[in-house]
């Protein structure tokens, strides 16, 4: 079972990703291709429904042309 302290970090991760896609002008689809995963993969992450790996946050990162998360 997931805490509501989990639920809480997927959220506000997925807010991140969102704010920081939308601020590099682009889709969800084109993230999700850069980064190698599917488009409705991506977007369960940022609806804070997916707790992704470190190595997928690393792809998704790297999609976005950014190095860290802060």
């Amino acid at each position: 079972m997931v805490s509501e302290s989990e639920k809480n970090m997927s959220k506000e991760l997925g807010l991140q990703l969102k704010k920081l896609r939308e601020e590099a002008k682009l889709t969800q689809a084109e993230v999700a291709t850069k980064a190698g995963i599917s488009i409705n993969y991506y977007a369960r992450i940022e609806r804070g429904e997916e707790n992704p790996t470190w190595v997928k946050i690393e792809h998704i990162k790297k999609a976005l042309g950014i190095k860290s998360l802060d």
